[in-house]
């Protein structure tokens, strides 16, 4: 897995969904999945390793907090074109698609967690 920091911009109906309506940023601070892969060899070995690298970025954004940086969502451009199932990946982990970004591209689904949503 590959993090890196990143910003979103969200619709005001996701603002909404979010618990963040009143606050009147264009964009949000992010930490973007670049990568994250599990061998095949180990998939079914260590099933749930994928999640548990989720809940470790979400750890990651949680600390970074604490320590001063802001960070409200974690991004992923979720790659449909080599996995079609991955959207249903992230979506069972909590991530909801990006209605700014939707449309954009045949081969990626943009998707977001709240890092303070439950």
């Amino acid at each position: 897995m590959t993090l890196s920091s990143a910003s979103i911009g969200v619709t005001p109906e996701e603002r909404k969904n979010s618990d963040i309506e009143e606050i009147f940023f264009n964009s949000f601070p992010a930490i973007k999945v670049g990568k994250l892969a599990v061998d095949s060899n180990y998939r079914t070995k260590y099933k749930g390793i994928g999640s548990l690298m989720i809940t470790l970025a979400r750890g990651f954004a949680v600390d970074s907090v604490r320590f001063g940086i802001a960070c409200r969502f974690i991004v992923v451009d979720a790659d449909v074109e080599n996995d079609p199932e991955v959207v249903e990946f992230y979506r069972k982990n909590g991530f909801l698609a990006n209605e700014r970004y939707s449309g954009k591209s045949q081969k990626t689904v943009s998707m977001r967690l709240d890092v303070f949503l439950q």
